[in-house]
């Protein structure tokens, strides 16, 4: 499984509605996108939930790299790379993956927490937390999903989960869920992934 996110940054005075509209109107085209897990379409507002920024960011868990390479090479993704321009799209190999107690909910919040794999860490204990960081957050009340992954090339990790109320757990960046396209959602695997 491969996890992705783009962060599209907007004017402090940007009309987030039009992000709203775009999401009401688009969203529902990856809802049966082959290899798709699920993309949650993601949006902060400046000043809401500590957020500094106005910010697009949709989020992604693909079951396969062929799904993923359809999506980067096909329309959809040239259709918003000639709205906003294109950009710079983070990728992460995901370790584990796990089904909150409120999988069957429809997501509200989502948090995403990135860091830097500390140089001293050991990879394989290191690796074994993360999972066990995304299994604890799936058991907490209201969650919908909970994911772990690492770039092996940046080494930053990222922890990812999905809430069905606008509070969720966990530490940090909270964004809106507008939407949630999930097709493959069935599919993906579940806990630690080596």
């Amino acid at each position: 499984m491969h996890a992705m996110q783009y962060d599209i940054t907007l004017p402090a005075d940007y009309d987030m509605g039009i992000i709203r509209h775009r999401v009401a109107s688009k969203g529902h085209l990856l809802d049966d996108f082959p290899g798709l897990g699920f993309k949650a379409y993601l949006m902060r507002e400046r000043g809401r939930d500590g957020s500094p920024v106005n910010q697009y960011a949709p989020f992604y868990l693909w079951n396969t790299p062929e799904g993923m390479n359809s999506f980067l090479w096909g329309p959809g993704f040239q259709g918003l790379s000639d709205d906003f321009g294109r950009p710079e799209v983070r990728h992460w190999t995901a370790l584990a993956y796990e089904d909150g107690d409120a999988a069957g909910a429809v997501a509200r919040a989502a948090v995403r927490h990135r860091r830097r794999v500390p140089v001293s860490a050991r990879l394989p204990e290191f690796a074994a937390e993360l999972a066990d960081e995304a299994r604890v957050l799936a058991s907490k009340g209201g969650a919908v999903g909970a994911l772990a992954a690492v770039d092996p090339r940046t080494w930053e990790a990222v922890t990812f989960s999905l809430w069905d109320h606008a509070s969720p757990a966990g530490t940090g960046e909270v964004f809106q869920v507008l939407h949630v396209s999930s097709p493959e959602r069935a599919e993906l695997g579940r806990g630690r992934q080596w």
